[in-house]
C-alpha cells in the first residue's frame, strides 16, 4: 500500500544494509564515534529504524537478539516473517506495507505496542502469544467482520485500539460494540473513551445514561452469554492445567498412570485373543474380579510412590539447606578475616609510604608480605575444611538417597510380582474355563451362542491353549515393561542427581580458589607497586 516505495526497486535486507543503518543510527558523541570505527555488534543494538527502505522481505535480523524497538514502516513488505529471534522486542511498527495476514509473531512474547496501520489485513488473529499487548493499531485495513473485536477480549492489558479506516468502523453500532466487548479499553481510534459524556435518557431510568454504560446495557444479553462461554473455557483450561501439574508430580514420583486401571486396560488394548475370550460364560465375572484386585495393587504402588517421593524430597531439601548453611558460615568467616586484614593492610601501606628510611621500608614490606601469605593460608585452610565438610555431607546424602531408591525399587518389584501372580492365577482359571468350554462344544452341550470369531478358537485343544497363552504373554510383557520403565527412570534420576551434586561442588571449589588467588594477587600487586615506587623515589 506504500505508493512512494512502489515506484522504486525492491531492496534486499542484507548485512550491508543493516551495518549501514546501525552506523548511521549509532551515538554521535566521542565514545559513539569510536564504537563506529571498531564496529557495533548487532547483538548489542536496542533500537533499529528501517523505514522508507523499499524492503520487500524481512530477513537477516537473527543477530539482533537484544532488540527492543523495530521500525519497518513505509516499505513494501508482504509477509511478517524473520522475527523468531527478537524475543525482547517491545515495540514493532509495520505500518504502510502490503501485509495481508497477521502471522510470524509467536516469538514476540514481550511485545507491548504493535502497529499494522495501512496494510491489507482482513482478519484479526494469530496474536495469541502477545500476552503483554497494550497498544494495537490496525487502522486503514480491510477488516469487515465485527466478530474480530471479540477475539481481542483475550488481551487483558490492551488499552489502545485503532480500527478507523476499516469497513467495520462504518457499522452503525461500531463504537457501542467495542465499548461493550472491550471494557478495559481506554483509547479507541486515538480518542479517550472516558471523554464520551452522556448518551441521553434511557427508558425507566431517572438519571442520564453514559455512552459506555448504554453500550453494556444494549449488548447485555450477548455479553452474558459470551462471558458464560468464556468462563466455561477458562474453567476447562484451569482443570487441564491442574491435571498436567498433577501428572508432572506423579511422574516425579515415577508412578504416573498407576492410580487407576490404566495398566490393566493397556494389557488388553493389544490383546485380540483376550477380548474374544471375554465372551465365554463366567469369564466376565472372573475378569471383573481380576481387574479389581489388580487395580488395588496398582493403587498401593501409586500411594507408596508418592510417600517415597516426599521422603526423597525431604532428604534433598535437608541436604541442600545444610550445604547452604556450611557455605554461608565459611563465607562469613572469610569476610571477617579479610575485613581484619584490610584494616591492617591500609595501615601498613600508609606506614610504608610515610617511612623515609630504606631499610625500614624493606623490612615493613617483607613483614606485610608475610601478612598476605598468612591470609592466603588461612583462606585456603578454611576452603579445604569446607571441602572436607561438604564431601562428608555429599557422601552421607548419596548413601541415604541410594538407600531410599533401593528400598523403593525393592518394594515396587514385590508389588509388581503380586500383579504377575494375579495374572498367572487368572490365566490358569481362564484356561480351565476354555478347556471345559471346548469339551462342551465337542459333546454338543454348550447352551450359549458364541460369536463366530470366538467359536473359531475352539477347533481343537492346541488352538485354544495357544490363544490363552498368547493373551497371558502379552499381559506379562506389559507388567514387565512398566516395572522396567520405573526402575530405569528412578535409577537414572538418582545417578544424574548425585553426579550433578559432585559436579556443582567441584565447580564451587574451583571458583572459590580462583577468587582467593585473584584477591591475594591484587593485595600483593598493591604492595609490589608501592615497593617499586619507593625504589624509584
Amino acid at each position: 500500500m506504500n505508493l512512494l516505495c512502489n515506484s522504486l526497486e525492491p531492496r534486499v535486507m542484507d548485512d550491508d544494509m543493516l551495518k549501514l543503518v546501525v552506523r548511521e543510527q549509532g551515538p554521535q558523541e566521542e565514545a559513539g564515534q569510536l564504537a563506529k570505527q571498531e564496529g557495533i555488534l548487532f547483538k548489542d543494538v536496542l533500537s533499529l529504524k528501517l523505514d522508507f527502505q523499499n524492503i520487500l522481505r524481512i530477513d537477516n535480523l537473527w543477530q539482533f537478539e537484544s532488540l527492543r524497538k523495530l521500525q519497518l514502516d513505509n516499505n513494501i513488505i508482504e509477509r511478517i516473517e524473520g522475527l523468531e529471534n527478537l524475543t525482547h522486542l517491545v515495540w514493532l511498527d509495520l505500518s504502510f506495507n502490503n501485509i495481508e495476514a497477521i502471522e510470524g509473531l509467536d516469538a514476540l512474547v514481550n511485545l507491548e505496542d504493535l502497529s499494522l496501520f495501512n496494510n491489507r489485513i482482513s482478519k484479526i488473529d494469530s496474536l495469541d502469544a502477545l500476552v503483554k499487548l497494550q497498544v494495537l493499531s490496525l487502522g486503514n485495513n480491510q477488516i469487515g467482520n465485527m466478530m474480530n473485536i471479540i477475539y481481542l477480549r483475550r488481551f487483558k492489558d490492551l488499552r489502545a485500539l485503532s480500527l478507523s479506516g476499516n469497513p467495520v468502523a462504518k457499522a452503525e453500532d461500531y463504537r457501542m460494540f467495542i465499548w461493550a466487548y472491550l471494557p478495559g479499553l481506554v483509547y479507541l481510534d486515538s480518542r479517550r473513551i472516558d471523554d464520551h459524556m452522556e448518551a441521553g435518557a434511557f427508558p425507566g431510568r431517572k438519571q442520564p445514561v453514559f455512552e459506555k454504560e448504554l453500550a453494556e446495557i444494549k449488548h447485555q444479553y450477548s455479553l452474558d452469554e459470551l462471558k458464560h462461554r468464556e468462563n466455561q473455557i477458562q474453567a476447562q483450561l484451569e482443570e487441564e492445567q491442574a491435571q498436567r501439574k498433577e501428572l508432572e508430580e506423579y511422574k516425579a514420583a515415577f508412578v504416573e498412570h498407576l492410580n487407576g486401571s490404566f495398566l490393566f486396560d493397556s494389557m488388553y488394548a493389544e490383546d485380540v485373543e483376550g477380548k474374544k475370550l471375554a465372551y465365554l460364560p463366567s469369564v466376565g465375572e472372573l475378569l471383573e474380579s481380576y481387574k479389581d484386585k489388580f487395580v488395588i495393587i496398582c493403587l498401593h504402588i501409586f500411594e507408596y510412590g508418592l510417600k517415597q517421593q516426599k521422603k526423597r524430597k525431604v532428604e534433598l531439601d535437608t541436604f541442600s539447606e545444610c550445604v547452604h548453611e556450611a557455605i554461608q558460615e565459611n563465607q562469613e568467616q572469610g569476610k571477617h578475616r579479610i575485613a581484619k586484614f584490610e584494616e591492617k593492610h591500609l595501615l601498613s601501606l600508609s606506614a610504608i609510604r610515610d617511612e623515609s628510611d630504606m631499610t625500614n621500608i624493606e623490612m615493613k614490606i617483607v613483614e606485610h608480605g608475610k601478612d598476605i601469605t598468612e591470609l592466603y593460608n588461612v583462606l585456603m585452610t578454611q576452603e579445604m575444611q569446607l571441602v572436607e565438610q561438604l564431601e562428608e555431607m555429599i557422601n552421607m546424602f548419596e548413601r541415604n538417597i541410594v538407600d531410599l531408591v533401593g528400598l523403593f525399587i525393592e518394594n515396587v518389584q514385590s508389588l509388581m510380582a503380586q500383579c504377575r501372580d494375579l495374572e498367572t492365577h487368572h490365566h490358569e482359571k481362564l484356561l480351565e474355563i476354555c478347556i471345559n468350554t471346548l469339551e462342551k462344544i465337542v459333546k454338543g452341550e454348550l447352551d450359549e451362542d458364541l460369536p463366530d470369531d470366538v467359536r473359531a478358537l475352539f477347533v481343537d485343544k492346541d488352538t485354544i491353549v495357544n490363544a490363552v497363552g498368547t493373551s497371558h504373554d502379552i499381559h506379562l510383557l506389559k507388567i514387565d515393561n512398566r516395572e522396567d520403565e520405573l526402575v530405569t527412570r528412578i535409577n537414572s534420576w538418582c545417578t544424574q542427581l548425585v553426579n550433578k551434586i559432585h559436579k556443582d561442588e567441584i565447580t564451587r571449589n574451583r571458583k572459590r580458589v580462583r577468587e582467593i588467588n585473584q584477591y591475594i594477587d591484587h593485595m600483593q600487586s598493591e604492595l609490589d607497586n608501592l615497593e617499586c615506587s619507593d625504589i624509584i623515589d
